[in-house]
């Protein structure tokens, strides 16, 4: 158990690595000229690129655990690993499938970890659409 909770741990550290990532290529991406126009044209535009590298992200951390539970074969093929891991990571959870005994405190973890790496990215999103009101 201890074994596959400090694997879960290593998985949501490279999840905020990823995110960080993200957050830091979104921000070199906004420059000036992002920043200039309408204030409509610009807020839609910006929130559009906004939003596509955010969940970029996201789908990223959401293959990061699949490839976790295709691995140690705790899900049985790619697509079921993949539709697990989107359900888990974001909190749906259909119960349609469901890790084996021994690997459910890690699906927890996932959750709990999709639960951050989406709230960083409605802090994000939150913080840019504000300066785009400022100016």
């Amino acid at each position: 158990m201890l074994v596959k909770i400090t694997i879960a741990f290593g998985l949501m550290a490279a999840c905020v690595v990823i995110h960080a990532s993200g957050v830091t290529w979104a921000l070199g991406q906004l420059d000036r000229t992002s920043m200039r126009g309408r204030r409509f044209w610009r807020t839609t535009t910006v929130g559009i690129g906004l939003a596509t590298r955010m969940v970029i992200c996201h789908l990223a951390e959401i293959a990061l655990w699949a490839l976790l539970y295709l691995s140690t074969q705790a899900m049985r093929d790619l697509p079921s690993s993949l539709y697990f891991s989107a359900v888990t990571y974001t909190t749906t959870g259909y119960g349609d499938l469901v890790l084996p005994g021994e690997w459910r405190l890690v699906g927890g973890v996932e959750a709990l970890t999709g639960i951050l790496m989406c709230g960083w990215s409605t802090a994000f999103f939150f913080a840019i659409v504000g300066k785009l009101h400022e100016r």
